[in-house]
């Protein structure tokens, strides 16, 4: 549909039940709402998701001048208000996210809650967008493509990159120019200390734009927010990894209260998004009809409905069950939470932290093996990436 909002003409694409918890997909610099066609499906299911092509991008219309991450957030919030809606979930893709962070910041009312996918609170150097803003009112897009797609995609000629490229390509130059000024001039403390909104923030292993350390940064700044890291993946994630994409959005909105989620969906969905979608994958191929009711037990009712609990950040559950299961020596399980500290962010030097205490009050000897299986697990991560 086409909707007019103040300056200029918007497209967007409005799916799911129109009674359902409005979700809006914020879409990346150089790409339109289609990047979130792979994710669009399921969310459709319990949302009604509102995909809008930013400014100078897909359909949208481009007012004149360079962009602010102000003026992009009031078009948010112009959308909403024309659609009716008075608060909604918001998800955004790279200026997408921050563009999401200026929203919840600026106008916190209009927020239920955050998943920021490649965010940061600014996109260091200005030069460097400067230079691209010059190059592109000079010579178009075709300029960046080359530079560009290997940090968005760790496969740049598979099919998916090059659908990625084709969007950048027919993006229109002086769009993608007035959204790179507001990325040049957005400042860390427009937003920093004002998010309150439930946050979860997804990242790229390798992605060069919004490395880890400046994702969990961020997620320290916003009280209560988790962090996943999807592992071997750079900025663009919504092909290369859909399906952990997918399940990562769903396990966050599943964990709000106005989600209302199948507890049994709910819980795939969140199992995949902490021990991984290969580790669920296999385990599910191995249920027979001896452990099928007790596979159904635990999906629905520890992870469909203890994990999925607002009450706790997935990181604090993360770090509470790595205590549990070295204090209780169920060595198995262990593991198996260390391998998944790489989706829910717990760092080495946090494991640590909690097998000292595991050691204070569970005793030496378990805290001591272990610190053994961390190290090894750990290793071997390393090893495989």
């Amino acid at each position: 549909m086409f909707i007019q909002i103040a300056d200029h003409l918007v497209h967007c694409v409005v799916e799911g039940p129109q009674d359902a918890p409005p979700l809006v997909l914020l879409h990346s610099i150089g790409t339109t709402q289609h990047v979130w066609d792979l994710q669009a499906p399921a969310l459709a299911r319990h949302f009604r998701v509102i995909r809008p092509d930013m400014r100078g991008h897909g359909f949208t219309g481009l007012p004149p001048g360079d962009h602010t991450m102000q003026s992009l957030a009031g078009d948010v919030v112009a959308l909403l208000d024309a659609l009716g809606i008075g608060q909604a979930h918001v998800a955004g893709l790279s200026i997408g996210a921050r563009i999401a962070l200026q929203l919840a910041a600026d106008f916190p009312e209009r927020v239920s809650s955050l998943l920021l996918i490649g965010a940061a609170l600014e996109y260091p150097d200005p030069a460097t967008w400067q230079a691209r803003i010059d190059a592109v009112r000079a010579q178009g897009t075709q300029v960046l493509a080359d530079a560009v797609m290997p940090r968005w995609v760790a496969q740049p000629d598979a099919p998916s990159g090059l659908g990625l490229r084709t969007m950048l390509l027919r993006t229109d130059a002086e769009g993608y120019a007035a959204a790179a000024a507001a990325l040049r001039d957005a400042r860390a403390e427009e937003v920093r200390g004002r998010i309150r909104a439930p946050t979860t923030l997804v990242v790229g292993e390798l992605d060069p734009a919004s490395p880890v350390e400046a994702a969990e940064a961020l997620r320290d700044g916003i009280p209560g927010a988790a962090l996943l890291v999807l592992p071997g993946i750079r900025h663009i994630p919504n092909y290369e990894a859909a399906e952990e994409l997918t399940a990562a959005m769903l396990a966050h909105l599943g964990a709000l209260p106005a989600a209302a989620a199948d507890p049994l969906e709910a819980g795939l969905a969140v199992r995949r998004a902490v021990l991984g979608e290969a580790h669920v994958a296999r385990a599910s191929a191995a249920v027979t009809a001896l452990d099928a009711p007790f596979q159904d037990y635990i999906t629905r009712n520890v992870w469909g409905q203890i994990w999925t609990r607002p009450g706790l950040p997935r990181h604090t559950r993360s770090l509470l069950t790595l205590a549990m299961m070295a204090a209780l020596a169920r060595h198995e399980e262990f593991v198996l939470h260390v391998k998944a500290t790489r989706q829910t962010g717990v760092t080495p030097e946090e494991l640590a932290e909690v097998l000292l205490q595991v050691g204070a009050y569970a005793g030496v000897p378990v805290a001591n093996h272990a610190l053994k299986l961390a190290k090894e697990t750990l290793r071997a991560m390393e090893e495989a990436t």
